[in-house]
């Protein structure tokens, strides 16, 4: 990438982004913020957790944007039977009487871990490994995972039977948790129209691998005041109950508040929020913007706020309050 200052790559982001959602629009009817919060996951360098009934496009979102951003896409969908060497790999013995390592489908850039709560925890935590550590070992090896790389994992609200939902410490390691919302009449009637029809939508590469590596370098280059700063850190000590810094909502729903890395990863999707913006540096509204996105599953409610149906949502409205 050849630019001659940050700033001029900063420009270059915020148009190549814009390019980027309006390839997504030709695909994917209304679901603007979903697209936005998932592009920023990529830019810096997180993962992301998609929360919605079936038949929201989350297949085809993911398909979409690996296209447009012309990435290798991997689809594992998530069974009770499904084991770690399903997703790693694993070893055989080839013609040569020689063990052979074959790589599973997690060696790819953009990984669609369909249903993630209806495998078991050893499976869970073997993606897991993966996504913090960006590399797997088998049979005693370890092996790199293609750069970049990006999981998005979903789950499904409904028919809770049989699943194996995620520890809190495993839903940390998700940068944001984005809840899909039903479109409205307007948008299903166009999704029907196009979906119905004989139109074929060819789709453009609007970035590759290597910018995509040269961009994400760029958003940690992105500079924050320590009045923002302050305010990030702040507002994820509001969430821990009993504390110094505790909201009064938190000392009174929550069980448990969010770790360090809600604040880390408020400031560096502040800063993606802000260059994909066409902003230089992130404000407290860069933060705002992604902060029910970071927290929303770092929260853990108490039961008086399960038995007087005090949502994570409203809590967070607080805060920002």
């Amino acid at each position: 990438m050849n630019f001659s200052s940050d700033v001029e790559a900063l420009d270059a982001l915020a148009v190549r982004y814009k390019a980027l959602k309006d390839e997504i629009g030709k695909v994917i009817i209304g679901q603007d913020d979903v697209v936005k919060n998932v592009i920023i996951s990529i830019f810096s360098k997180g993962h992301c957790l998609l929360v919605g009934v079936p038949g929201l496009a989350k297949t085809l979102l993911v398909n979409t944007i690996s296209k447009t951003l012309g990435l290798k896409y991997s689809r594992i969908q998530f069974t009770p039977d499904l084991m770690p060497s399903d997703i790693i790999g694993t070893e055989i013995l080839d013609e040569t009487r020689n063990f052979r390592f074959v790589k599973g489908p997690l060696f790819a850039n953009i990984i669609l871990a369909d249903e993630i709560n209806r495998t078991p925890p050893k499976t869970q935590s073997a993606l897991l490994e993966a996504m913090q550590e960006r590399s797997v070992t088998a049979a005693g090896s370890t092996y790199r995972l293609h750069e970049p790389f990006f999981v998005l994992a979903t789950q499904n609200p409904i028919e809770q039977e049989g699943t194996y939902p995620l520890p809190e410490a495993q839903l940390d390691r998700f940068m944001f948790n984005v809840y899909l919302e039903y479109p409205s009449f307007l948008e299903e009637m166009e999704v029907v129209r196009s979906t119905t029809a004989d139109k074929i939508v060819e789709l453009d590469v609007v970035m590759q691998a290597d910018e995509i590596l040269f961009f994400q370098d760029l958003i940690r280059k992105v500079p924050v005041t320590d009045h923002v700063m302050e305010y990030a850190v702040n507002l994820a000590a509001k969430t821990r109950p009993k504390t110094d810094r505790a909201h009064e909502m938190a000392d009174e729903y929550i069980h448990w508040g969010a770790g360090p890395r809600a604040s880390q990863y408020l400031i560096i999707g502040a800063k993606c929020h802000a260059a994909l913006n066409a902003k230089y540096a992130p404000d407290v509204e860069d933060v705002n913007a992604i902060a029910y996105s970071v927290l929303r599953h770092r929260i853990v409610r108490n039961f008086k706020a399960e038995a007087e149906d005090v949502s994570v949502e409203k809590i967070i409205n607080a805060f920002l309050d």
